[in-house]
């Protein structure tokens, strides 16, 4: 995938991409909000309706810009949430890229939307797939939750991929096909990732292993060979083995039972 992106760039394609797409995607959800606030039903005019396209063909692009309805200071998270991912996405990427992986996004809602005649499909699922990708490239990125508790973006994705799993399991066809085909996009850019992740994980679980079997012989090992230099009575029979570098010993370190490291 990336050579393919690696040529599309130094064609045409790479010089019409948008940059900033974030900011329009943000600027477009921050408008819609406030018309939305001002007249409540006009959020009906926003969903993707496939019944609805032939006649309304805005709706395949007004879904992108629907807004979370929730309170202002919730929308206002959201908004910046949204922007810090695009725009860090965009920027580890590039235009292009960003650009093929939303459209990508955007086309799967669509199909999925098309294919189970689900009427009033919104953003969720594409959203949740840029995040997705975030949490993959920067996973150790750290936010504040509530704006107190440090949380690395790892966890919220591994409870967020739980929750759509759930949503999987628990939803009828619509939101299965959804589900699979938006996320999609994801598996095609980051298939070769997670492979080369797991990959790592696999030799390091063996590595342990290896360690863990080559540990227990050197210590039987050291334990056979641990007896008195005296009167050679071993550590493994229950004697209390040290070891002494006194003068009476020249120096030297010698093993010697409890007793003559006493007497001798």
């Amino acid at each position: 995938m990336d050579r393919l992106l690696a040529r599309l760039e130094r064609t045409i394609l790479g010089r019409l991409a948008i940059e900033r797409l974030t900011m329009f995607i943000v600027g477009g959800m921050a408008i819609a909000y406030v018309l939305c606030r001002a007249r409540p039903e006009f959020i009906l005019q926003l969903y993707l309706v496939p019944q609805l396209v032939p006649t309304q063909p805005w709706r395949l692009v007004t879904f992108l810009f629907l807004p979370p309805q929730r309170s202002e200071i919730w929308v206002l998270l959201a908004l910046y949430f949204t922007w810090l991912i695009g725009s860090s996405l965009e920027q580890e990427w590039g235009a292009l890229k960003f650009n093929v992986y939303y459209l990508l996004g955007a086309m799967g809602t669509a199909a999925a939307a098309w294919i189970t005649g689900s009427p009033y499909v919104t953003n969720e699922y594409l959203n949740l797939s840029l995040f997705f990708a975030f949490a993959t490239i920067f996973p150790e990125y750290e936010i504040r939750l509530f704006f107190v508790l440090p949380v690395k973006v790892k966890w919220l994705a591994f409870l967020s991929a739980a929750y759509t799993l759930y949503e999987f399991v628990r939803g009828g066809t619509p939101t299965r096909v959804a589900i699979v085909i938006v996320f999609a996009n994801y598996l095609l850019f980051f298939a070769g990732h997670i492979a080369a992740l797991a990959k790592g994980r696999r030799m390091l679980v063996r590595q342990a292993a290896r360690r863990a079997e080559q540990r227990p012989q050197a210590t039987e090992r050291e334990v056979d060979t641990r007896a008195c230099a005296i009167c050679g009575a071993k550590q493994d029979d229950g004697a209390d083995i040290r070891v002494c570098s006194c003068e009476k010993c020249g120096g030297v370190p010698r093993q010697l039972c409890l007793q003559h490291a006493r007497d001798h």
